[in-house]
């Protein structure tokens, strides 16, 4: 055979080199493990707050509890004893009352109670027909009707409120009529009733055991500068004016402001004024209220239901 045919063969691979490459890459990956080792691991970096977390307060777990100002034993001795301005005070005052009864966290107080100072009498909210309030006395000012009661305090009230206007040079102030009761109120509203028809009586007149007149808290001022006007003629007058700046002193607010028909459903009567007490008329000036709707949180109800 001629060695041009002669097959050709790799060089065989010294044993040498075969033992050595393992090695040598063993002792690399142990040099590489041993480096590591001795290379400190990177502090760990803090991350930045984000600017609106900082900001935020940090959370009162006890300032969030509600107490339930009920569980007072003052306001249960105050209700008890149906005292209305020490309930109030027990409260802490005549806006903490208010908050508390907003919020529906005064479940011991009943805005549907005759007998209270802060009962609610509207369109949605009536009397009961025998209601009769207890203890009602006549005033001092001079009245246009027989209707000349109402409830002591009130009573001393306006007493006060007017003696306080006559002494500003605001004029005189008289009285229209105070409480009327279920009967009286439902020949009154009759009478609306049959001069206009029903929906414009509803605007100006309660009807029978929805007004007001008959928890003997309310009445109806008019001037009697140079005589005792109606009530329709006493807006405008330096008495109204006077009574409007001034009645919250004495415990009284104007209870159906010009503006305040979409809630109470009344046409604006600057002449009839509702006894809340001192204290709930303080808050409710100070809150700049309009409607006792409003100030108590309840819903508006300008028109009767069913």
């Amino acid at each position: 055979m001629s060695e041009a045919m002669a097959p050709r063969h790799a060089a065989p691979r010294p044993r040498t080199l075969a033992f050595a490459l393992p090695i040598g890459l063993a002792v690399t990956a142990l040099g590489a493990l041993w480096a590591l080792a001795e290379v400190p691991a990177p502090a760990p970096v803090e991350q930045p707050v984000p600017a609106v977390a900082m900001h935020l307060p940090p959370v009162d777990v006890e300032a969030t509890v509600a107490a339930d100002p009920c569980a007072d034993a003052a306001v249960q001795a105050a209700l008890a004893a149906g005292d209305d301005p020490a309930t109030i005070a027990a409260f802490g005052g005549g806006e903490a009352f208010r908050a508390a009864v907003a919020a529906g966290n005064a479940p011991c107080i009943s805005l549907s109670d005759p007998d209270r100072l802060w009962v609610v009498v509207n369109k949605a909210r009536p009397l009961a027909p025998d209601f009769t309030p207890t203890g009602l006395v006549d005033t001092r000012l001079q009245t246009t009707t027989t209707a000349r009661s109402v409830l002591a305090a009130p009573a001393d009230a306006i007493n006060a409120l007017a003696g306080a206007l006559s002494d500003a040079g605001a004029g005189v102030l008289g009285m229209n009529n105070g409480y009327r009761s279920y009967g009286m109120q439902e020949n009154t509203y009759s009478q609306h009733v049959a001069a206009t028809g029903q929906r414009a009586a509803d605007e100006v007149s309660a009807r029978p055991g929805y007004s007001e007149h008959q928890t003997g808290l309310a009445l109806d001022v008019v001037s009697c500068s140079n005589g005792c006007g109606g009530i329709r003629a006493f807006g405008g007058t330096s008495e109204s004016d006077w009574v409007n700046a001034h009645a919250w002193e004495y415990g009284y607010i104007v209870r159906y402001l010009d503006g305040t028909t979409p809630i109470t459903g009344y046409s604006p009567e600057p002449w009839h004024l509702r006894y809340i007490g001192p204290e709930l008329a303080s808050a409710y000036n100070a809150g700049g209220y309009t409607t006792l709707e409003q100030f108590f949180g309840l819903p508006a109800a300008p028109d009767y239901v069913g």
